[in-house]
């Protein structure tokens, strides 16, 4: 069974987020959508549980996808899995870069693969940092935010 792993806070899960989810998905029989858990770091952000019933409600009817929540290293959590590829969406050069470095410390010491998914050029400036900061100032951030498909 070909399994993969798609981490992140998702705080918000974004229209961008989605997009990974639904492209990765023909590559994989199960795909694990790890959110990380509770952050001391971040204290406003929701908790593991509200970020995670917001994604399982998006794919409610996917049978394939799976939602957890998980702490620690990526491709500890991609083993515990049983998924043999890590997931990871790129919108930038620095997003390159940074993905690089974790991609080559998955494969040598983790013996994970990742498959990087170039955002779509409609989604590049979409991220969750952004959205926060928007929703600060009192912005209304739907539009960015992904709907149950009917």
């Amino acid at each position: 069974m070909r399994t993969g792993i798609f981490v992140g806070s998702f705080n918000p899960f974004t229209i961008g987020h989605d997009s990974i989810v639904r492209r990765a998905l023909p590559l994989f029989d199960r795909l694990v959508i790890g959110v990380v858990g509770d952050n001391v770091h971040k204290p406003d952000m929701p908790s593991a549980e509200e970020r995670m019933a917001v994604i399982r409600e998006l794919y409610a009817d996917e049978t394939r996808i799976e939602v957890k929540p998980y702490q620690g290293l990526a491709m500890d959590f991609a083993k515990a899995e049983g998924a043999q590829f890590i997931v990871k969406g790129v919108r930038t050069v620095s997003d390159f870069e940074y993905e690089q470095w974790q991609a080559d410390f998955n494969r040598r010491l983790g013996g994970i693969e990742t498959i990087l998914l170039y955002t779509e050029p409609e989604l590049a400036s979409v991220s969750s940092s952004a959205l926060r900061e928007l929703q600060h100032f009192g912005v209304d951030v739907s539009e960015f935010l992904p709907k149950k498909s009917k």
